[in-house]
């Protein structure tokens, strides 16, 4: 496994699906205080950090199901390779073909002091919502480094056909 230099790397899955004969995605906007207001170049795909030792698919899995609380299909996946982000993390993701309702998806939670400073601890979701969307929207919406996932994925499927 290749790690950045902090040797933070996360795994994750991006889901798909063809619905009017076009493809779609699932994308996960992050849930809490700082990222409400955001929106354009802020939503990612479910993934989460891999510990020491950890194989990376597993971690994948686990996280794509803590963060939309549904089990990945048992379907072939479509390996999409890795990307960096500008922070440095690295990010290796799988793709599967699959369907789930995104208004039933409910994520793991975190805990941070907010407001910053009070001593008040609140509880929020990992992730506040994951929505479908056409190749074009999730260009968008996606973060910049995650968008070559996209593509990969574009190529794989046209490839397969």
């Amino acid at each position: 496994m290749t790690t950045d230099k902090s040797g933070r790397t996360s795994a994750g899955i991006l889901l798909w699906r063809s619905r009017n004969h076009r493809l779609e995605v699932l994308l996960a906007h992050q849930g809490g205080p700082y990222w409400v207001n955001k929106d354009l170049g802020h939503w990612t795909i479910p993934k989460g950090e891999v510990e020491e030792g950890e194989e990376l698919v597993a971690v994948a899995r686990r996280e794509f199901a803590e963060e939309t609380g549904h089990e990945l299909p048992d379907t072939p996946l479509i390996e999409l390779g890795e990307i960096r982000q500008k922070s440095g993390k690295l990010v290796l993701a799988w793709a599967a073909r699959g369907d789930l309702d995104a208004a039933t998806a409910v994520s793991n939670t975190y805990q941070l002091e907010w407001p910053p400073r009070s001593g008040r601890l609140e509880t929020f979701p990992e992730i506040d919502r994951v929505e479908w969307f056409r190749l074009n929207k999730a260009r968008r919406k996606l973060k910049a480094a995650q968008v070559p996932f996209l593509d990969r994925l574009q190529t794989a499927i046209a490839a397969d056909r």
